[in-house]
């Protein structure tokens, strides 16, 4: 027996509309920016670094987040290169230059993490 409410019709048929869209969606693969992250991704693995272990760099802060040691750190960029700098003071702001003593390489060397030397 086939339902023939209005309701029970419209439900079926949002149903079916959603998983249409779903399936779509999976065909058609990752977005262009999920390409061209990974791409990115991929292309920062086989380059050298442009920072050394030990040494002390300059850069600009983008962004404040919590890294996985459960610390906020500030992120930023040499040539390109994340460095994820640890015990910063309070009051630094997205905006700020600092200046960051590389520790280590992160798996895959595509980042590093370095500790707050001081503001430039």
């Amino acid at each position: 027996m086939i339902p023939s409410s209005p309701v029970v019709v419209g439900i079926a048929v949002a149903v079916a509309l959603l998983a249409l869209f779903v399936l779509v969606r999976r065909l058609r693969g990752p977005s262009a920016e999920a390409r061209e992250s990974k791409r990115a991704h991929e292309a920062a693995q086989e380059r050298d670094a442009p920072v050394e272990i030990g040494e002390t760099y300059e850069f600009g802060v983008t962004e404040l987040t919590d890294h996985h040691s459960g610390e906020e750190v500030a992120v930023g960029k040499v040539e390109g290169f994340v460095l994820f700098t640890e015990d910063i003071p309070g009051g630094l702001e997205p905006g700020d230059v600092i200046r960051a003593k590389v520790l280590s390489f992160n798996e895959g060397r595509t980042s590093a993490d370095a500790t707050f030397v001081g503001r430039a």
